[in-house]
């Protein structure tokens, strides 16, 4: 008789006999068991047995239970799976989301939101794809941008924006930096998304050093005026790259004053973004302090050429990557972390193969997380919170269910080794799983383990 035997012999046997102080005895297996693991409940880590029942839900006890599947994970780490509320895969999702989500599970993530982006067509999008299977849970926002190409007027826009809130869009998002809109539009947008009691999820106006404040600012105001949950897409790209600590003390300022603001970083020190878009109209080189040469096409390794950047500026859909170091993590990134307002969204995802024109942050992002959270003396509660239960605020009564180890919550799950967790990712290959992840449960299903891809039960997150 081998351990594992010997184990569910002697805990079918006791149960019986012992009450756990944090559930009541099952009269039927479990599907599946966890134990061994450093369990991260209610804040703090604990020595738990963690099961799911035969409706998904997750039972948490001091004594192991009768499972019928049992993992003994002795050395790891058992969260709540990760949260990514800036996932992104807009650019043709019918035929990439496959790939897409692919390297989203295995980088521990259970439930990857497009807040930032999504879909201009909130309707149609749930539609099409609740007819498809999925590793991950998924849902979008509503795409600004989208809208206002396709309507030439502000009322059509926001008639439009209004419909797909109606559809259960998870909020609204606009892109100021890449399509500048009039304060009083942007206003109204943020006013609609208030009245739904949705977020609005905004990249700043501004990126360049002597402007990147103003941006901040107009946040600020556009949280005060439409009493909205505000949530800025990547502070240290856009809003906070030269002046972290004084976008950070402006938000912190108005989040005393009551106002309801969040964002979020992904731990790189360099940016990527499409070549045809407006960030790199011209002057970009005075703004950001680089030149053709610093300019690489992820997924190749190319450096570019005053005459390559022109012909494939003509070309949509060219990502390319800023050196590292272009955004220090000490002066960026590690001064974000450290606030109680900041979470992690990767602003990525891998959408070809066998090699991507995608940030490794697709790949990569939480994974890279923890173990640069380890690396600078962050506790593991506290990264872990910026994974789970922080980004769950954008969508409470949607994502707390799915948040937090607990009895009776939906049992979406990461178990991952702390020791040897880190992004695999990289610039010239963006096409690698992270190391460390061990066990990825969605919706009560494995998805990953050992490795290797398993279910697909991912479920739509829509109001």
């Amino acid at each position: 008789m081998n351990r594992r035997e010997a184990l569910r012999l002697i805990t079918a046997g006791t149960a019986s006999m012992l009450l756990p102080s944090f559930v009541r005895v099952r009269s039927r297996a479990l599907k599946i068991g966890i134990v061994g693991g450093k369990v991260f409940y209610n804040g703090s880590f604990k020595n738990l047995f963690v099961g799911i029942d035969q409706n998904n839900r997750l039972v948490v006890s001091d004594v192991v239970l009768p499972s019928e599947a049992l993992y003994e994970v002795h050395g790891k780490v058992v969260s709540a799976g990760f949260i990514d509320i800036l996932g992104d895969n807009s650019s043709n999702p019918e035929r990439t989301y496959h790939i897409f989500e692919k390297y989203k599970v295995t980088d521990g993530l259970t439930t990857v939101l497009q807040m930032h982006g999504g879909s201009g067509d909130p309707a149609a999008f749930y539609d099409y794809f609740g007819r498809k299977p999925h590793y991950v849970n998924y849902g979008v926002s509503t795409k600004v941008m989208s809208i206002r190409y396709k309507y030439s007027t502000v009322a059509a826009r926001l008639k439009a924006v209004e419909r797909a809130l109606e559809a259960g869009a998870l909020g609204v998002s606009h892109s100021l930096e890449y399509q500048p809109t009039p304060y009083d539009e942007v206003l109204a947008y943020a006013r609609l998304a208030h009245r739904y009691e949705r977020p609005f999820v905004l990249h700043l106006r501004y990126s360049s050093p002597e402007k990147e404040l103003e941006g901040v600012r107009e946040a600020i105001r556009l949280a005060a005026d439409a009493g909205v949950h505000l949530h800025i897409a990547h502070l240290h790209s856009t809003g906070g790259t030269y002046h972290m600590a004084e976008a950070l003390e402006l938000i912190a300022q108005a989040r005393a004053r009551g106002l309801r603001i969040t964002t979020c970083v992904y731990p790189y020190s360099y940016w990527a973004t499409y070549l045809h878009s407006k960030r790199f109209d011209p002057g970009w080189r005075s703004y950001y302090g680089l030149d053709y040469s610093d300019l690489v096409v992820v997924g190749t390794g190319e450096r570019l050429t005053p005459a390559r950047f022109e012909q494939l500026r003509r070309t949509p859909g060219v990502l390319v990557a800023v050196p590292e170091g272009t955004m220090p993590l000490h002066k960026t990134v590690d001064l974000a972390l450290q606030t109680d307002f900041c979470m992690i969204g990767s602003d990525g995802g891998i959408e070809r193969e066998p090699r991507a024109n995608s940030h490794p942050r697709g790949a990569g992002c939480f994974a890279t997380a923890i173990r640069h959270a380890l690396s600078i003396g962050m506790p593991l509660e506290k990264i872990l919170t910026k994974m789970t239960t922080l980004p769950a605020s954008l969508a409470p009564s949607l994502l707390q269910p799915r948040a937090a180890i607990e009895n009776g919550r939906i049992a979406d799950i990461t178990v991952f080794d702390p020791e040897t967790i880190e992004g695999m990712a990289t610039v010239s290959n963006p096409n690698r799983f992270s190391k460390g992840i061990e066990l990825v449960v969605v919706n009560g299903e494995v998805a990953y383990e050992g490795g290797l891809l398993r279910k697909q039960n991912g479920q739509a997150i829509r109001y």
